[in-house]
């Protein structure tokens, strides 16, 4: 099952990151790009979890 989560919950997994820090990392690929579902924007948490842990490696 995917799970995704909204830009607050990011941010706390992140260790509190701020929006624009997000959105920053997002254009730099260093973070997936959110999924529209509805009007709202997500992350898929399998594909933020791969990202993290390929910058932990590097």
């Amino acid at each position: 099952m995917m799970t995704y989560l909204n830009l607050n919950q990011l941010s706390s997994k992140l260790g509190d990151r701020s929006r624009s820090s997000i959105y920053r990392d997002v254009e730099s690929g260093r973070l997936p790009k959110p999924v529209k579902l509805g009007s709202r924007l997500y992350w898929n948490e399998a594909d933020v979890d791969a990202a993290i842990e390929q910058r932990a490696a590097a």
